[in-house]
């Protein structure tokens, strides 16, 4: 019985050191700035994170949303979910980069159309163009 009840209180533990909710973490996202900038090819825009969202940098947070299916590009272990239905997203409707993050989970999930909610540690990215200006590194799926 003390087995179980430490174990409760452990995965209780973990799960409220998630900052904030789903809801509130994609809203802290959302008030991403951009500054103009050149590269190599012309006119770019690069993420300015502000005080709200650098002080969740490096924290674990939850996140809940849809994972988006690129045909030939799924990997178990490393997706991307947008916080709006895949019709509305950033590559297939009018949602900005800020609804979208990369996910790099620890454990392998199934690829599914239903909500799923993640947790994991929050990176943020304004240089690598390869990746998501939002990452969670060390992520794990919900049970919903």
């Amino acid at each position: 019985m003390r087995l179980l009840i430490s174990s409760l209180m452990i995965i209780l533990g973990t799960w409220a050191m998630a900052q904030g909710t789903s809801a509130e973490n994609w809203k802290t996202l959302s008030k991403i700035e951009y500054e103009k900038s050149k590269d190599e090819y012309g006119e770019i825009y690069v993420p300015k994170f502000g005080p709200d969202i650098k002080s969740i940098e490096g924290k674990e947070i939850e996140l809940s949303g849809y994972i988006i299916p690129f045909e030939g590009m799924f990997e178990p272990d490393h997706l991307i979910i947008s916080s709006v239905p895949v019709a509305s997203c950033f590559f297939c409707g009018g949602a900005g980069p800020e609804s979208v993050a990369e996910i790099y989970l620890d454990e392998t999930v199934k690829y599914t159309a239903k909500k799923v909610t993640i947790t994991g540690k929050l990176k943020l990215n304004d240089s690598d163009v390869d990746q998501l200006m939002y990452i969670l590194e060390g992520a794990k799926l919900q049970p919903n």
